[in-house]
């Protein structure tokens, strides 16, 4: 499996072009790996989690061609990972060349927001499935099972457990400490490599819910490790962290570095 970091950021961006705090202010000076977008990722250039507003950057500075995405999956509908709007750019029209559609997947209310959002230009250039947690769908060669995230207790947010070619990716944000029945499901499974919400910093508790910061991190990589999950080849990248943090790229990875976890940054591309 190919998976190609779009974005490492919060809904904010690191750094907030708003902000004026000492973190946004070192970022922008030190630049690199500290200058963070909107979180997504592309599994094997075809798979895209989330379409945020920086996509279409994104696309630019990474030269990917969007044409050829052939599976967008939805983790929830919060702005910083759900602009359906912009997926007006790929109807008739607006982009030529493409023969396939774009197969849409999200719960209900994703759903709901992408139909209304393209109306009825969106003719043959899209696809829309409904998901629902713990039901696994096809997508494309890969398997893909919703798991519940602990996120917003308004809306169904999603994680996804996705297995292709024997191997397994947990995608893990926008979530706090797993729900219960997440967990249940996850006990016999095996994971080899998870990418986590590390929003937060250090917080005090290693079981924080909404967004995990470092503790929650660790003791989710102390569980797996426990519970056989994560063996001992499975690998750990954090990623979507906001400027509240007040942690820069580097410190981040000094943190990490003695667990062996990995630091994600916007552009990294990592195959498993």
């Amino acid at each position: 499996m190919k998976i190609h970091f779009l974005g490492t950021a919060a809904a904010e961006g690191f750094p907030n072009p708003f902000c004026r705090c000492d973190a946004c202010r070192e970022a922008w000076r030190l630049g690199g790996k500290n200058i963070r977008t909107r979180s997504s990722v592309i599994i094997d250039d075809v798979i895209k989690i989330d379409y945020s507003a920086d996509s279409h950057m994104q696309a630019l500075r990474d030269r990917i061609d969007l044409g050829a995405l052939e599976h967008l999956l939805f983790t929830h509908t919060h702005y910083d990972h759900f602009i359906p709007q912009d997926l007006y750019n790929r109807v008739e029209g607006m982009a030529n060349g493409i023969e396939h559609p774009l197969h849409v997947y999200g719960h209900d209310a994703a759903i709901q927001q992408c139909r209304a959002a393209l109306g009825p230009d969106a003719g043959d250039r899209f696809a829309a499935h409904l998901l629902q947690p713990f039901k696994t769908v096809d997508v494309g060669g890969a398997r893909v099972t919703p798991l519940p995230a602990n996120h917003d207790p308004m809306e169904t947010c999603l994680l996804f457990y996705i297995e292709q070619d024997g191997k397994r990716l947990f995608y893990g944000h926008d979530t706090g400490w797993l729900p219960d029945d997440t967990w249940a499901w996850l006990k016999d499974k095996t994971i080899d490599m998870a990418i986590l919400d590390c929003t937060h910093a250090y917080t005090g508790n290693n079981r924080n819910p909404n967004h995990m910061g470092i503790e929650t991190v660790l003791e989710v990589q102390r569980v797996w490790r426990e519970d056989g999950i994560l063996g001992d080849g499975g690998q750990i990248y954090t990623t979507h962290f906001t400027h509240n943090a007040l942690l820069l790229h580097e410190q981040f990875e000094q943190i990490f570095e003695p667990h062996g976890i990995k630091v994600a940054y916007d552009g990294l591309i990592v195959e498993f």
